[in-house]
């Protein structure tokens, strides 16, 4: 699949669609406003990149939400389709993100993932993310999170 993947920068025309994906992706009470996600979208070193598949009508499948500022990166979200899932959309995704950051002189890259989310925690780890630690009540509803990073070589 990443193989059939365009990645590119995000453009205000995909915003209703990335909303979309952020809904259909995570449980109401995690996936984010559109107030939310525009301003993750316009924080100040805000970057996302979007993950498209198709020649002839391109569809967006995913798409990650990077922040950065001096010599560190933040995660901001990575949310990739149920049906695009496990075929790589994610992984080229995060490679591309790490890349972008790395050459803006992030030196090492954070992010939150829910400490029962057995599928995210795996990802990352597999990824060479180590968890610093747990942050009490993160999402809403009481749900803790593993604080996780990863240098940047």
């Amino acid at each position: 699949m990443a193989s059939n993947l365009t990645l590119r920068p995000y453009r205000p025309a995909d915003f209703e669609t990335l909303y979309e994906i952020d809904q259909a992706c995570y449980e109401p009470t995690i996936a984010y406003s559109r107030r939310e996600l525009r301003n993750y979208l316009r924080f100040p070193g805000a970057e996302c990149v979007v993950a498209e598949t198709g020649v002839d009508k391109p569809a967006i499948v995913g798409f990650c939400v990077t922040a950065h500022e001096e010599d560190w990166g933040y995660i901001v979200t990575i949310d990739v389709l149920g049906a695009y899932r496990r075929q790589g959309v994610a992984t080229a995704l995060l490679r591309e993100v790490e890349r972008r950051l790395a050459a803006s002189g992030a030196k090492e890259i954070a992010l939150e993932t829910a400490t029962d989310n057995a599928p995210a925690i795996a990802f990352w780890q597999k990824h060479g993310y180590r968890t610093r630690g747990v942050k009490k009540g993160y999402y809403p509803g009481g749900r803790d999170a593993y604080s996780m990073v990863k240098p940047l070589a």
